[in-house]
């Protein structure tokens, strides 16, 4: 071949690399704005739908003669079902498709969740709730995978910035329904509410998600894809980056799980109703989420973890006044830095695989949700035990080992680059 062909030819291939880049979905071109708001509805039904029993965590004791270790585990079990199913249902969807799987995911969760109002004992609870969490599991990593093959890098941390907003506003609405119609009329009907408007979301997202345009089959033979997960857990900021994720869920899963017995318990005394406002505090996760982008702009990714770390660690210290104005400075800072390190650690992933996307962010999704139920589990017993300072405690070790785990990232990437220099000589 001529040198004049091979020009040719690698011009031609340059050309149609940037058309293949060119057609992936950017802030004010065609399909972005639609994708990001069904994206953001799987997030709004994902959230709503996972952490429903939570801010009625009070009311199911009640009902039930449980104390608030066991209700949690309305809680636990559907993150920890989650946690363990969304490695699974990542390899599903790199053979049928993110689009596909999700839509799946979304459907059996809704299904589950219009039969939770009936459940009759708290066995049978914290079992359809487990069930529902596995469902749930195909969304999270699904999501992320989608985002990163169907949207151009340099817009990518917004993507996932807007679609765990979606979460937050999930999370927050579900709580603050729940919580004023259980106070009306008693958990049962709350939790059927947010299976209703799961429903809603789950079909405007089916009709509003862009038909994937470079998403590329990938195989479901185990020793493929055992390989593919054995090279993402040797990736060293891979593994620090599922750290991180599960540590910030820790705290959040923790205070979120306690906060409701604090409130209704004296000095508080706060009715179902109130209590379940609290959460719309989730409105600055939302913010803070969305504007994950421009903080790494600024700030670099670990200058935004530390940002992040140090706003959580405020705000659980912050919480410990007995007053209520404090209490909830407390929770807007602990949501604020939640929020925004999980934005920025989960975009991160996704930047860093180069290959089983899926996989890789699926690993990060099951980090996070172990972290959320162990903190919904820990964080309790440590209620139970030593009251809000226990919670707060057991948030702030988790704060630490986020802090310690960015310094050893810090270091190793000084390293590396020190080492540069050398191998180019």
């Amino acid at each position: 071949m001529s040198p004049a062909s091979t020009g040719a030819s690698t011009a031609v291939g340059a050309a149609v690399s940037v058309r293949s880049a060119d057609s992936r979905l950017a802030p004010g071109g065609p399909g972005y704005r639609r994708m990001s708001f069904a994206l953001f509805l799987a997030g709004v039904a994902t959230f709503a739908l996972l952490y429903s029993t939570q801010a009625l965590l009070p009311l199911i004791s009640g009902e039930f003669g449980v104390a608030a270790s066991e209700a949690s585990w309305t809680v636990a079990a559907a993150t920890g079902g989650l946690a363990l199913f969304v490695l699974p249902m990542s390899a599903l969807s790199e053979r049928f498709g993110r689009r596909t799987v999700m839509t799946a995911s979304l459907a059996v969760a809704v299904g589950v969740g219009l039969l939770v109002p009936f459940a009759p004992s708290i066995g049978a609870l914290v079992v359809l709730r487990a069930v529902q969490g596995a469902a749930l599991a195909g969304l999270p990593a699904s999501a992320t995978a989608y985002l990163a093959e169907e949207v151009r890098p340099r817009a990518l941390v917004t993507a996932i910035g807007l679609f765990v907003a979606g979460n937050s506003v999930g999370g927050m609405s579900g709580r603050v329904i729940t919580g004023w119609v259980a106070q009306e009329w008693g958990w049962r009907p709350a939790v059927g509410v947010i299976g209703v408007i799961a429903v809603v979301c789950a079909v405007a997202f089916r009709l509003l998600l862009p038909a994937p345009r470079h998403f590329t089959p990938g195989s479901l033979r185990p020793r493929v894809l055992l390989g593919t997960v054995r090279d993402h857990l040797s990736d060293p900021l891979l593994r620090r980056l599922y750290a991180i994720g599960a540590l910030f869920m820790t705290v959040f899963g923790g205070v979120y799980t306690v906060v409701g017995y604090r409130l209704t318990e004296a000095p508080f005394s706060l009715p179902q109703g109130i209590v379940g406002s609290i959460f719309l505090v989730y409105l600055v996760g939302t913010v803070s989420a969305s504007t994950a982008g421009r903080l790494v702009g600024r700030l670099g990714r670990r200058g935004a973890l530390y940002l992040a770390g140090g706003t959580t660690a405020a705000g659980l210290l912050v919480s410990l006044a007995a007053s209520l104005p404090l209490v909830l400075l407390g929770l807007v800072l602990v949501t604020a830095g939640f929020f925004a390190g999980h934005a920025v650690a989960s975009s991160a992933v996704s930047r860093t695989a180069t290959h089983g996307r899926a996989q890789a962010s699926a690993l990060y999704q099951s980090a996070y949700y172990i972290g959320s139920s162990a903190g919904s589990t820990v964080g309790a017993m440590a209620f139970h035990a030593r009251g809000w300072g226990g919670t707060v405690t057991v948030g702030l070790f988790a704060v630490l080992g986020v802090v310690t785990i960015t310094v050893l990232g810090s270091r190793a990437a000084r390293v590396a680059a020190r080492r540069e220099p050398v191998a180019a000589h």
